[in-house]
């Protein structure tokens, strides 16, 4: 499993986003359970996901960049 992290920005939504890519050895109970712990403990979403001849799955996961605002 490979990943990679940017960030991207619009005027209505800010949001980080990850690429995993998932060998084809994976099985399917492997990859779900790691998509999982991702969303769970991460506070990644889904964004899109694709899977490419030869079994190797490719997959975007999201979340939203939180500013935080100094009130001192």
């Amino acid at each position: 499993m490979t990943q990679s992290t940017t960030r991207t920005r619009s005027l209505q939504h800010q949001y980080e986003y990850r690429v995993l890519t998932i060998d084809r050895s994976t099985s399917v109970p492997d990859a779900r359970k790691m998509l999982t712990d991702e969303a769970e403990y991460g506070r990644w979403e889904l964004a899109r996901t694709r899977l490419y001849q030869g079994g190797q799955r490719k997959v975007w996961l999201r979340r939203k960049i939180i500013r935080v605002v100094s009130t001192l």
